[in-house]
């Protein structure tokens, strides 16, 4: 990643994290990958799981795990994003290639995995992207959604996750899983959250056929180079076999929040020359032949799952459970994101 830090910038004390112990199951499941002392960083930007930059002096690499503290049941595990990355890798969706799995809690007090660290930049603020021009910034936006199109290609079946997910029912099965996560998240009331939950049970589509879907596809998990090319999908901790209208739903409500909103989310898709919203659409309908008519209601059920994502990250900081800054304002994000959900309702319904 082009914003790694040097061995010498890499501090070397982190909450879990225990490095002696994480360098002996390296060395004992790996041994001559580490040729230097291992350290480690905390990666800025993730407000889920924690991702830390692992270095030896000459080589670079990722760890994930868990968030510390509350922990909502099946929304952190680390075997489901192990097994997606190594079924992915031999394809042509580009993921980090994954290294070693450690389902015990001995390492790092929670299962984690380690992979390569992949090239490229991830672009998260508005000044950041719009430095590249508006030419490159419009060509990289239909990239990320050409990209969408191709995960969306691949036969589940053939690349060894024929039984990653439950396709039928699956929209169904989803509300629910997202209720209970928070019912299991609520410390205050949201206003509209019941609202926006109820009247999507209520409305629910006839899904297209099953795909692979990442779960939480944005412009700011994917690695960039600088041939513009995307040399890394990441964070697939919500990855499942399922209706792919799903992650162009959840593309589609980043990118709208972001302008609607300006500061609540990433703002890189503001930069000058990101394709509109009605392009990003008409790219994905055309190239993956799928009816996307019902989009409204994806957007909306989006914005449900992501304001519970929010709420449960918001329980985790009131119980000191989060590591790094900005925790303090995720619970403010969440009233934005029910608004615009049943704002993105009431619009499919005209």
């Amino acid at each position: 990643m082009s914003d790694a830090p040097d061995a010498s910038d890499v501090p070397d004390d982190l909450p879990g994290l225990d490095l002696p112990r994480l360098r002996e199951r390296i060395d004992r499941e790996l041994p001559g990958l580490l040729t230097g002392p291992l350290r480690a960083r905390l990666f800025e930007g993730g407000k889920s799981n924690l991702t830390y930059l692992l270095t030896d002096g000459t080589g670079r690499w990722v760890l994930r795990r868990p968030p510390l503290g509350h922990v909502l049941a099946t929304a952190h595990d680390m075997a489901r994003e192990f097994r997606v990355l190594g079924a992915l890798h031999p394809t042509g969706v580009p993921v980090p290639r994954p290294l070693l799995l450690i389902e015990d809690e001995a390492v790092t007090g929670a299962p984690c995995y380690l992979m390569e660290c992949a090239p490229g930049t991830v672009y998260r603020d508005t000044e950041q992207f719009a430095g590249l021009g508006e030419e490159r910034v419009h060509r990289l936006g239909l990239h990320l959604v050409d990209t969408l199109v191709e995960l969306h290609a691949l036969d589940p079946q053939r690349i060894g996750l024929g039984d990653f997910g439950r396709p039928e029912g699956f929209l169904e099965r989803q509300l629910g899983r997202w209720g209970k996560q928070l019912a299991a998240s609520r410390s205050r009331e949201v206003a509209g959250i019941d609202e926006l939950q109820a009247h999507l049970s209520a409305t629910l589509p006839p899904s297209p056929a099953p795909a692979l879907v990442h779960g939480d596809y944005r412009l700011d998990n994917v690695l960039v180079d600088a041939a513009d090319e995307i040399t890394a999908v990441l964070d697939w901790e919500m990855s499942t076999v399922g209706d792919p209208l799903t992650d162009l739903g959840l593309l589609v409500m980043y990118v709208e929040l972001a302008r609607r909103f300006d500061g609540v989310l990433p703002g890189a898709v503001l930069a000058p020359g990101f394709p509109a919203t009605e392009e990003l659409i008409g790219r994905y309908a055309e190239r993956s032949g799928r009816d996307v008519g019902a989009l409204g209601w994806y957007v909306g059920f989006a914005s449900f799952k992501l304001a519970v994502v929010l709420e449960g990250i918001h329980y985790r900081w009131t119980k000191g459970g989060t590591v790094g800054p900005g925790f303090d304002r995720v619970g403010e994000l969440v009233p934005a994101f029910v608004r615009f959900g049943l704002a993105s309702l009431k619009q499919k319904e005209h």
